[in-house]
């Protein structure tokens, strides 16, 4: 089994990559051509956003260990509040 390490993603750079899957999500359902030309437009704007993201320049030398955990940790669904919890 192969553990990755721990990474404190920002949290606007976390919820980019969460938009991203999001706005991928909804191109591969979409039928309108209107709106997969929106949504490929999102997808660049959100890839611009998370690749030139500052946190990448506090990491070096263990970026594409780091891209694949935000990718990862993004997939998976968010922890529910406190308060809706049971």
């Amino acid at each position: 089994m192969v553990t990755t390490p721990p990474y404190s993603f920002p949290a606007e750079l976390l919820q980019a990559q969460r938009d991203w899957y999001a706005a991928y999500r909804q191109l591969a359902a979409t039928e309108n051509p209107a709106q997969t030309t929106v949504l490929r437009r999102t997808l660049q704007r959100l890839s611009v956003r998370i690749t030139t993201h500052p946190y990448w320049a506090s990491i070096p030398g263990r970026a594409p260990a780091a891209r694949m955990a935000l990718k990862q940790e993004a997939w998976e669904p968010e922890p529910e509040p406190e308060e809706a919890r049971p």
